[in-house]
Order: C-alpha cells, then structure tokens, then sequence
C-alpha cells in the first residue's frame, strides 16, 4: 500500500506542483461551481462554536446593541483570509510553511509558529468546549442513566464522539470531508437562518427601531469581554484562516495552477484560480455571516429579555430556550438535532484542519517530510486520533463550554496579529508581483490589517492588565 503511494505520488500528491496537474481554470459563476468546496469546509468549522456558543452569549448577555460587531467581526478579517490563499496557490506551500520563513527567528524557530502553538494550546479548550456541548446535546436527547447531565451519560456520549470521529475521518480523503461538511453547513443553516427570520411573528419579535440600536458602534459596560472574545472567534479567525489554506491545496489549485515558470500564462492560470478562489470565500462568508447574524437575534431577541445566559453544562438547556419559547416544546428536538448538527460540523471540520497544522508544525521543526504524502499522511492519522480523545479529555475535566471557548476566542484575536504580519512578509517576498490584487483589495486588506492589529494589541493589554 506504501509503495503504491509513494509511486502515484508525483502524479497525484495536491502539495507536489508538476507540469502534468496543470488545469485550465473555469470562467465565470456557473462554470466555477464544481470547484467550490474549502470555504464549505471553512463555514462548517466557523458555524458552530463561534457562533451557537459566543455570538448566542454575547447576544444574551448584550441585546441589539452589538449587532454591528457581529457584522464587522466576519467582514473584516476576509481580506487577510484571501491574500494568505494567493500565496498558497502560487506556491503550492500550506500555512505553516510560510509562516515558518517570517523573521525573526528563535532558537531557529519561527516567531509566528512559536505563536501559533499558544494559540493551539488554548484551542484545545475550545475544540473540548465542542464536543462536550456536542455530548451535552445528544445527553439531552437520549439520557444514559437517567439525568442527561450527569457525568456517566456525558462520559459516554463523549467517548462516543470522540471514537465515531476517529473512524469517520480517519481516511482524511478530501472528498469526503468536504461532502460530510456540505450536508451539515444545509442542515444547520436552513433551521438556523428560517427561526431567526420567524421571531418577528412570535412573543419574542424584533423590530426596525431594535436592528437600528444595533448598529450605533457602542459596547456597553460589562460585555467588553465576551465582545473581545466573539470577535476573535466569528468569522475567520486566525486558525481558520491558516487551515483554509491547506483545503485550497487539496482541493487542487495549486496543482492545477502548476511550478511557476516565469511565464505569462502561468500568471494568467494563476489569476483564473485565484478568482475562484474568490468566488469560493464570499460564498463561505454568506454562509457564516448570515449564520452569525441569526444565532444573534436569537440570542438578543429571546434570551436577553428573559434575562438567560448559556453557563456550564446547562448551555444546551438555556439554547434552546431560543427555539422552545418561540415555537413550543415540541420543537426541542428538533432544535437538539440542529445543535448536534452546528457543533458537530465544528468537529467535523476542525478534526482533519488541526490535524493537518500539528503535521506540518512538526515539519517545520524537521520532524518529517511534508512533500513526503506517506509520512504526511501518517502524522495526519496519529493526530486525528490524539485530538479528538484529548479534547474529551479536557471537557470532561472541566466542563464548562461556554469558558472554553470565550478563552480560545481571546487569544485568537491576539495571534490574528501574527497571521497579519506573516500575510504582509510573504505578500512582499514571495508572492509574483503579477498576483497581486488590485488598488482596491489592497485598501480593504489594508482596512482589514489594521482592524485585526488593533485588536489584537487591546487583547494584549487586557491579558496583562494594562487596561
């Protein structure tokens, strides 16, 4: 089996650029459809923690007032998104590996990556805040042992995740992680976006003058926190916007952009993927932020005037609340089933992304190969089953979602800073001249730059207590 990899390697290997994986890109939307997929992908790993736990609490806790946050936290982070994907397609190179290059270096390892395994660090309590609310949902639904909180039926249901995963995408094929994150980014949209646009003919109705409350630029006190920490973690964050990276390579354009020979027409394929590329991202940002925008209605529109915030384990409880106190009980089924599908679409998608970072973290300090697709795809594998069993771990030895994911959320905005400087380094030094977007793109990546410095520099002084 070894063997029969190493030998189709070349051919067929997404991160090797050869003549022979040159492909003539599509022109126009119609013709550009079969060859969107990484921003699906994206949007599964985006709709799930950030927003049915974060954007829902700060909604709760908040009410309209910071809605246009909601709108500015997806926004202003796709520019950066989109040029760290230019380089990635002109060099057939995943994030890691740029970032790896960005001066100065410590102890012979790249600042930027230094960072980034902060940023993972934190991320294993977000990603055990996922499946443990993921546990709670199907605890709630079918109970084992009697009380759906209690911890030998979340011990259970955790373990249940964690193993079913590992064996779902343990194959890691691309095809069908992105199919598996089709169906559940139709699902939870759908339920989603379809409640939100109801609440107005239910007790809990908003109107014109609550939407335009939400859109005066004001944090009140006491949410400066949880805003900070929605920021960070709706929309791209920083460790969607590097994995991105590594699904526009395996979905093939790079390859079908080919080795960069210096010609014309090698600029003119590289331009026709990159719009793809384009076209891929705005569709994504649909996707989040119309999901973003309805989870924080709900949050604002239901719980808030109740006076409800998601805590603990009984997050999933006070969720769905958003469905139960606007179409009856009936429907805490199916607002379950919609929950188990956000959450889980974040593990789906997050599972196959972090492993491939770890992996190539790990090639950057020289552990492996990263051209090599039978050690790459080795290391993919251990961390696919290391990840999943350590973030039950942690849920289960803490147990509350809604902090672990508020943390993450903080230092995500903090490494965003990073992933800003990395972007403009290799934006200057290794991205071909001719790829570069025009006047326009270069004001809103510059727009969107600066918004994530600012950011991450408060979540800096926050951390340390200067502010």
């Amino acid at each position: 089996m070894s063997e029969s990899i190493e030998r189709s390697a070349p051919a067929a290997d997404p991160y090797t650029l050869t003549a022979d994986g040159i492909k003539e890109p599509p022109v126009g939307w119609r013709a550009s459809l079969r060859y969107l997929g990484p921003g699906l992908i994206l949007s599964a790993s985006i709709v799930g923690s950030g927003e049915l736990i974060a954007t829902t609490a700060l909604g709760a806790q908040a009410g309209f007032v910071l809605l246009w946050l909601v709108i500015v936290s997806t926004l202003v982070k796709v520019a950066v998104q989109v040029e760290l994907a230019r380089w990635t397609i002109a060099t057939g190179q995943p994030a890691l590996t740029g970032y790896a290059k960005v001066p100065p270096k410590i102890f012979g390892i790249g600042w930027v990556n230094l960072l980034w395994a902060v940023l993972a660090l934190s991320k294993l309590l977000q990603l055990g805040g996922i499946i443990g609310g993921t546990a709670v949902a199907f605890s709630i639904l079918l109970p084992i042992g009697g009380d759906p909180l209690a911890f030998q039926s979340l011990l259970v249901w955790t373990a249940v995740l964690a193993i079913g995963s590992i064996a779902l995408l343990y194959s890691n094929r691309y095809s069908l992680i992105e199919r598996g994150a089709a169906v559940l980014v139709v699902i939870f949209t759908a339920v989603t976006v379809l409640i939100a646009l109801g609440l107005p003919a239910t007790p809990f109705a908003y109107g014109i003058d609550d939407l335009g409350s939400g859109l005066q630029f004001l944090i009140p006190a006491g949410a400066l926190g949880a805003a900070l920490a929605m920021f960070g973690i709706t929309g791209v964050g920083a460790d969607e916007i590097t994995f991105y990276t590594y699904w526009c390579v395996e979905k093939g354009y790079a390859r079908w952009v080919g080795p960069n020979d210096g010609s014309e027409e090698w600029v003119r394929r590289a331009n026709g993927w990159i719009r793809v590329m384009y076209k891929d991202a705005f569709v994504s940002w649909v996707i989040y932020t119309f999901g973003t925008l309805a989870f924080y209605l709900m949050g604002a529109a239901v719980l808030n005037p109740q006076g409800l915030t998601p805590e603990g384990n009984g997050m999933i409880t006070t969720l769905s609340r958003m469905y139960t106190d606007t179409l009856g009980e009936w429907v805490n089924i199916i607002f379950l089933l919609g929950a188990i599908a956000v959450l889980g679409s974040t593990m789906w998608a997050s599972i196959p992304s972090w492993s491939r970072m770890y992996t190539n973290l790990l090639a950057t300090f020289g552990v492996l190969d990263w051209q090599d697709p039978v050690a790459r795809l080795k290391w993919i594998r251990v961390f696919t089953v290391a990840l999943p069993l350590l973030w039950g771990v942690l849920y289960l030895t803490i147990q509350s979602p809604v902090i672990m994911v508020q943390i993450a959320g903080v230092m995500t905005g903090i490494f965003l800073v990073g992933v800003v400087w990395a972007v403009y380094w290799l934006r200057r030094n290794e991205t071909d001249p001719r790829l570069h977007g025009g006047r326009g793109f270069s004001v809103f990546l510059a727009v969107s730059s600066a918004a994530i410095a600012l950011l991450g520099v408060y979540s800096l002084l926050d951390v340390f207590g200067v502010i």
